[in-house]
């Protein structure tokens, strides 16, 4: 046991939107391929959730959920875009509660990174800003499948935007979430609008940067295609033009809860070598005046977090979003609170489909009794 975090910043409440948090430790989202065969959330992600609930007062976001049909498709994601998804949601978001905690529903639309097979088998093409390929492997993958990249309508984009969008958000808040935040980032498809390395469009949707531009903030990932710093355009550039718009409506009355940037120590789910780290997000700070959730990396220096401390206690609105860790340790909140060991993660079971690496680590100092095969054998099953 080492010196815990209690007596800094990290364990002070903090208002977000109409909510208070007890601490200001974010469950980042995770991508874990849990759910039911047909997107609905699962027996397994209820108790999953449930677990990282336990201290009041946290606030959990929900691995990306799909929208629609066609902002995929992988398998086992959860969407959020049919009664029965809602259903399901409103079950983990009511247990969620129980227990004194908030949610943030993570809306997921992935564009040209989708999977084309699935896409195909559901009657949909595999669609981006424009017909673009991330890599070399994806154009060859999108070709095999018989489902080649293709750019998007003005029609198209305005129909995802006001009815996938829009739809997904009413069905968050009908399924109880608290918040809904909207994945912007690692090259999905509205990092993709705002990349010129992914927009080539000549209409009202590409071109300059305010024809880019979306609420989003990914600037510095070199991920699935982005090309960050390196790109026509620097991130800087883009993304400050994105923030001081949002901060614009912020000062009109439209104030969103929070932003929540990915720092550059991480991209997509890979750490980042520290020779190979670019950029900052210090220039948002600068440009937003509401709270932020910053994310990536933070336990690199555990157990004494000097990174973590020094960005937490440097205002009073920055909380700490934790993913890896939080997937091992279903306490990891007291255990940073009390500064107890953390249990390291397992990143080969992930993303498994199965309940073995997900709902089989405790918390400190008790035992779970299972068998390893007969949780591989465990599959999702939809809570409706």
């Amino acid at each position: 046991m080492t010196v815990g975090l209690e007596q800094t910043n990290l364990f002070k409440p903090i208002k977000i939107g109409n909510h208070t948090l007890n601490q200001r430790i974010v469950y980042a989202p995770t991508t874990r391929f849990r759910a039911a065969d047909d997107h609905t959330p699962s027996d397994l992600m209820l108790k999953y959730y449930s677990d990282r609930a336990q201290v009041p007062g946290t606030l959990l976001t929900t691995e990306a959920t799909f929208i629609s049909p066609r902002a995929g498709l992988y398998p086992n994601i959860p969407g959020i875009w049919n009664d029965k998804q809602v259903q399901g949601w409103k079950k983990i978001t009511d247990a969620v509660h129980a227990k004194g905690s908030l949610m943030s529903c993570q809306l997921w639309f992935l564009g040209r990174v989708g999977s084309p097979e699935l896409l195909k088998k559901h009657g949909l093409d595999l669609i981006s800003p424009s017909a673009l390929y991330e890599s070399e492997d994806s154009k060859k993958a999108a070709e095999a499948a018989g489902n080649p990249v293709r750019a998007l309508t003005e029609e198209e984009i305005k129909s995802i935007i006001y009815e996938d969008y829009k739809n997904a958000a009413i069905n968050a808040l009908n399924a109880g979430f608290d918040f809904v935040e909207v994945h912007s980032a690692h090259g999905y498809l509205l990092d993709q609008f705002l990349q010129p390395s992914s927009n080539q469009r000549t209409d009202s949707y590409g071109g300059s940067i305010e024809k880019r531009a979306k609420a989003v903030l990914s600037p510095w990932a070199k991920f699935q295609g982005m090309k960050a710093e390196k790109d026509v355009v620097h991130p800087v550039t883009t993304f400050s033009y994105v923030v001081n718009e949002l901060q614009k409506r912020a000062d009109d009355g439209k104030q969103l809860a929070y932003l929540s940037l990915v720092e550059p120590r991480v991209q997509g789910n890979l750490d980042v070598n520290t020779s190979d780290i670019v950029g900052s997000n210090d220039f948002v700070k600068a440009l937003w005046k509401g709270p932020i959730v910053q994310s990536g990396n933070y336990t690199y220096d555990s157990p004494e977090f000097k990174l973590l401390k020094a960005d937490v206690n440097n205002d009073d609105r920055t909380m700490i979003g934790f993913s890896r860790y939080f997937t091992s340790n279903p306490d990891l909140v007291e255990r940073l609170k009390k500064g107890l060991e953390l249990t390291p993660y397992v990143r080969a079971l992930f993303y498994a489909s199965h309940n073995y690496g997900y709902n089989t680590f405790p918390n400190y100092g008790e035992e779970l009794h299972y068998e390893p095969a007969a949780e591989e054998k465990k599959r999702p099953v939809s809570l409706i």
